[in-house]
């Protein structure tokens, strides 16, 4: 069997390499418009940090040594211009002798992946704009840099691309602003966490200019300003990281179904509408395996994985793949933060009837050097409580809280299922009752009424006015509110009626809620705790 494959990074070389595992026999040609292979393409941000100090650790395989590992023929500079599904044949453009050639295929698979958007505006072919999609592009910016000719970067795009390379920029000394046409930079999460990240930015000197329009680059020679809707930048460089597009652009003309955005869409099993095609990767749209409806989830991770499914079904396996949750992790300045399945938005949207806690919980035991804390928001269907999604920040390992809601997530298991799971323990690692299984247990006592509370985000948009603000530190800490020490409430507290409005308020949560526990006990009837607390939002009088 013959089985062509169009493009040769992450997807294209899996689905190859597998291929060859499952039959040996097979003829297997990948066919790439790059000089590379199998780069590793998350890991251009960290290039231009300088945390990855050569090119080569950048490149998994060359196209020579790819061959002799696997036995799959490898043609580099190649550009497809069309498919032929009648004939079952592919055209392509040599970039280095302007030839073309004609391949034959039985089976084909689209693993082409996406280029980066491109705007229409004057100055985008300026020196100093750059974009962050090959190993050439991570290249030429740090080396910028190292010529000392960049001190001030605009970076487009608040994806984690972007933040990464803003991050990246700014260990070599780069002063570094993002500008984001949306209302927050880093899709995927709901906005009081985006907020948080926001400042934390500025907090290490990354402006993030938001729900503003790049309408400009301008200079003469090279990039001097960017122009805005607001005003004008000024700046050395500009990195444009607008996100990307499917490239799809040479299946015009055939019948292989494409989406809105241009994307392939395949079935479970990664087949298009046409049975001797397949698409993986950052050109295809799969779907989302809570809600089942479209989602494109372009990550070397899902990549990888497609290919090894797709591969066996090549060869007759019948291999579902299940969908993607829209996981992801990031590093920021001395901040993690990570993601998975729905934000509480796309969960109410979705139907589900959505319940929803924010905690701050140690992420180690908090005695052992270097503890820090992990901000999590856990999200759930109130009826049956299955667990929908997590989102977290922190200075620890953030991705294994959310490696575990994924385990959950696929599993379709519900909070109760959970709640009680025999986690790792030891003080450098984390806490006797886990910090996932600690917000677990957070969220079952909102649910069932135990824990009352008012969330983050409607302290902020709609603050109780008619409560009264109680410092439940264990310190008094909020200055011009009345302090309440949980430790010598032995009954009904004096000044207080036991229908009195407060609003407990501590550090991280917890305290106010041992607070409000007792005072229940003792008949206060009209108690909220502020969830998270003082670390999380910032208190008002």
């Amino acid at each position: 069997m013959k089985i062509l494959i169009v493009g040769g990074v992450a997807a294209g070389t899996k689905v190859a390499a597998k291929l060859k595992r499952e039959n040996r026999d097979l003829e297997i040609t990948i066919l790439t418009k790059s000089s590379d292979i199998s780069y590793a393409g998350c890991g251009l941000p960290y290039y231009v940090g300088d945390l990855i100090h050569e090119r080569s650790g950048l490149i998994v395989n060359t196209p020579e040594s790819f061959s002799a590992l696997t036995g799959v023929k490898v043609l580099t500079k190649m550009e497809v211009t069309n498919v032929n599904q009648e004939e079952k044949t592919v055209s392509a453009l040599s970039l280095d002798t302007n030839e073309s050639s004609t391949f034959t295929y039985d089976k084909l698979v689209i693993a082409s992946g996406a280029n980066p958007i491109k705007p229409r505006l004057d100055g985008v072919d300026l020196k100093g704009v750059y974009f962050m999609r090959t190993p050439e592009d991570a290249i030429s910016l740090r080396g910028s840099v190292e010529a000392g000719e960049i001190k001030r970067a605009i970076v487009v795009g608040g994806g984690f691309i972007g933040l990464e390379v803003a991050e990246n920029l700014a260990l070599q000394g780069v002063k570094v602003s993002v500008l984001d046409m949306a209302d927050h930079v880093l899709p995927g999460f709901d906005p009081e966490f985006c907020e948080y990240v926001e400042n934390h930015l500025a907090d290490h000197g990354i402006m993030t200019f938001t729900n503003t329009r790049l309408e400009g680059i301008l200079g003469t020679d090279r990039v001097e300003k960017v122009k805005t809707q607001k005003r004008a930048m000024k700046c050395d460089a500009v990195i444009l990281a607008m996100g990307i597009r499917a490239n799809t652009s040479f299946l015009e003309g055939t019948s292989v179904e494409l989406m809105p955005n241009k994307t392939i869409k395949v079935n479970e099993y990664l087949q298009t509408n046409d049975s001797d095609i397949y698409a993986i990767g950052d050109c295809a749209c799969v779907t989302n395996s809570i809600t089942n409806v479209p989602a494109w989830s372009p990550m070397g991770s899902s990549a990888n994985i497609e290919g090894r499914i797709a591969a066996q079904n090549i060869v007759g396996k019948e291999l579902k793949y299940n969908g993607v949750l829209g996981t992801g992790v990031c590093k920021l300045p001395e901040l993690n933060v990570g993601r998975t399945g729905l934000t509480e938005k796309q969960a109410q949207d979705a139907g589900f009837d959505v319940a929803s806690v924010v905690t701050v919980v140690d992420d180690k035991a908090h005695y052992y050097p270097g503890a820090s804390s992990f901000i999590v928001k856990m999200i759930a269907d109130k009826e049956t409580k299955k667990l929908l999604g997590l989102q977290v920040l922190g200075k620890g390992a953030v991705d294994k809280m959310v490696d575990i809601a994924v385990t959950a997530i696929t599993m379709n298991a519900s909070l109760e299922d959970i709640e009680n799971m025999d986690l790792a323990y030891a003080p450098p690692f984390s806490t006797a009752i886990h910090p996932f299984s600690h917000t677990v247990n957070v969220l079952l006592n909102k649910i069932s009424g135990a824990f009352t509370t008012i969330t983050p985000l409607e302290y902020k948009n709609n603050k109780p006015e008619e409560y009264k603000v109680i410092d439940a530190s264990i310190a008094p800490s909020i200055t011009g509110a009345p302090y309440m020490d949980l430790t010598k409430v032995t009954g009904p507290v004096d000044g207080y009626g036991l229908d009195d409005k407060l609003l407990l308020v501590c550090t991280k949560g917890k305290r106010a809620y041992l607070l409000q526990n007792r005072l229940k006990h003792y008949g206060y009837t009209n108690t909220l705790v502020l969830e998270g607390g003082s670390t999380f939002s910032e208190i008002e009088l």
